[in-house]
């Protein structure tokens, strides 16, 4: 076991993903969905698109590069909807609704699961390679985690196609025991899952909410999620660093939970077989960083302390502050600095200009120079 955390990757600077879809893009997506455009004619304009966003990170000074999630329309349901087949996205937003920072209610994009999920074909392998062959720096693939894919309750799954919920685990777990030898087959060596569920679960109402259904919190906790995530990584390659991103929802700059990583802090860190952390600090949502002791010496954490859903640039002191806050608990050497997630985890998003979007990825990469070096 290594007994210093890896920096490359995850870099000193970071970002989570998904950047700022052009206007453009978003038209051709449309005139797409409603039958004007073909899916060739979308292909090459998001190629187009993508060769301009890895320049555009590079020219910021990042290290991991990202095709932006160009080709997504929300993170996670290209994975499975598009590469597994068998599922579709409905819109929630009686029981479940994001929250901007005018208390706007915002649609929650959810599966429903009608059929098996199969993997039957490389997803995401020819996006990495396309953006691979663009730039000489790393490029990051992200994935939802598998805990974004099975139901705990079986609620949005057809049960004649699934009777029992551990049929849906193993198609599950079979689909990312396939898709990540088949990324490192073309290249890849650094792969996000991004976790949203456990997350969710550090929020006092979420899990009041799944025990009135009749489910234990703790058990789905400490139990389904960590194993279901250890076995669907279970045959990776050992050339695949794999970080997870922790998110609290993130859709047109409004958020879905709060909460603290306390509860799951020790169990995070300690029990689920990933390389490094990418997490969400960008407001007092998140707790303190109290729960990065637990963190062992032979992993990372990202610090998402700049935020991507607000426009307001943060200033350099403060971050150096919030970092030295966090060095209290974990090494500093251990550390990175990132923003809290992606800028567009949905097709339309975050409220932020490009300019300003820039501008945080600039500053996320000349404070991480400044503290590391």
């Amino acid at each position: 076991m290594a007994t210093s955390a890896p920096h490359n990757p995850p870099f000193r600077a970071e970002h989570v993903g998904s950047l700022l879809r052009p206007p453009e893009l978003l038209k051709a997506r449309a005139e797409n969905e409603a039958g004007r455009l073909s899916a060739a004619e979308l292909r090459k304009l998001e190629d187009d698109f993508i060769r301009k966003v890895v320049a555009f990170q590079e020219d910021v000074g990042l290290q991991s590069i990202t095709d932006g999630e160009y080709r997504r329309g929300v993170f996670y349901t290209d994975f499975v909807c598009r590469g597994l087949g068998g599922a579709s996205v409905y819109y929630e937003i009686d029981r479940m609704f994001f929250i901007d920072d005018k208390g706007s209610k915002i649609a929650v994009p959810l599966l429903k699961i009608h059929d098996r999920l199969r993997w039957q074909a490389p997803v995401h392998a020819d996006e990495f390679k396309f953006t691979q062959s663009l730039t000489k720096r790393t490029v990051k693939m992200t994935l939802p985690s598998p805990t974004s894919v099975y139901s705990v309750d079986g609620g949005n799954v057809n049960r004649e196609v699934y009777p029992d919920l551990a049929l849906l685990r193993a198609d599950v777990v079979d689909a990312y025991r396939k898709e990540l030898p088949a990324l490192a087959a073309a290249g890849c060596r650094y792969v996000q899952i991004d976790e949203v569920p456990i997350a969710m679960y550090c929020d006092p109402k979420r899990r009041e909410q799944i025990s009135r259904s009749g489910i234990d919190p703790n058990k789905v906790l400490f139990d389904v999620f960590p194993n279901l995530i250890n076995d669907a990584l279970a045959d990776r390659p050992k050339s695949i660093h794999v970080a997870m991103h922790l998110c609290r929802g993130n859709n047109q700059s409004g958020w879905l939970t709060e909460g603290g990583y306390d509860p799951v802090a020790e169990m995070l860190f300690n029990q689920i077989n990933v390389d490094s952390y990418l997490m969400e600090y960008d407001t007092e949502r998140a707790g303190t960083f109290e729960p990065l002791r637990f963190v062992p010496k032979n992993k990372s954490v990202v610090l998402g302390i700049v935020s991507s859903k607000l426009p307001q640039l943060e200033s350099k002191d403060a971050l150096k502050r919030r970092i030295d806050q966090a060095a209290k608990y974990i090494d500093l050497d251990q550390l990175g600095l990132s923003p809290q997630c992606g800028f567009a985890s949905t097709a339309p998003g975050n409220k932020l200009t490009p300019d300003q979007q820039k501008a945080k990825l600039q500053l996320v990469v000349e404070v991480a120079r400044e503290v590391w070096g």
